[in-house]
């Protein structure tokens, strides 16, 4: 444990696993519903990012998005299928970071199950554009970092702890086992 965290004077960290950890995942990632996609994870070499909407997280904690069949990002998971996904919501909580196995498909149910009509700005044809492939990606391990009383509390609390001396941070983090 880091000095920081070594001064809280309540609980600030709770690994969580199974549906309690799916639940996790679903709240963080739906605040934003966008992410850094991340493929080309090899050491000593920059990363591939861009930003994609997750288009739906199952039962089982997986992510699905659509994406063109021609994109850099399937061939590059065609080529290497671990990925990161990196997801933000607010500049002081709401972090998610998934690492997982990707595969590409092109399932026209599973197609038509995450259509939404604003996709049509990419795919022009529509929900039977011949271009649209899903990516699915199985979360292997995962990590979050929020804050258990909402924004305002948390803020409150900094600036109490800023105003005493004493860190009074409201945060929570843990591993994510899905």
């Amino acid at each position: 444990m880091d000095s920081i965290n070594q001064q809280q004077p309540e609980e600030n960290a709770k690994d969580l696993n199974g549906a309690e950890a799916i639940e996790k995942i679903r709240e963080l990632a739906y605040k934003t519903k966008t992410c850094f996609f991340c493929t080309n994870i090899k050491t000593g070499i920059p990363l591939t990012t861009r930003p994609m909407a997750v288009q739906q997280i199952d039962d089982d904690g997986n992510f699905w998005f659509l994406s063109s069949n021609d994109s850099h990002k399937n061939d590059e998971v065609s080529h290497d299928p671990f990925v990161h996904l990196l997801f933000q919501g607010s500049a002081h909580s709401d972090f998610l970071n998934i690492y997982g196995i990707a595969s590409v498909n092109e399932d026209k149910g599973k197609i038509k199950e995450l259509w939404e009509p604003i996709m049509k700005t990419w795919f022009t044809e529509g929900e039977d554009d011949p271009r649209i492939s899903i990516i699915k990606v199985e979360p292997i391990e995962g990590y979050y970092w929020d804050n258990k009383h909402g924004n305002t509390i948390a803020f409150a609390k900094m600036l109490v702890g800023a105003a005493i001396g004493q860190t009074l941070d409201d945060s929570i983090e843990g591993k994510l086992e899905v």
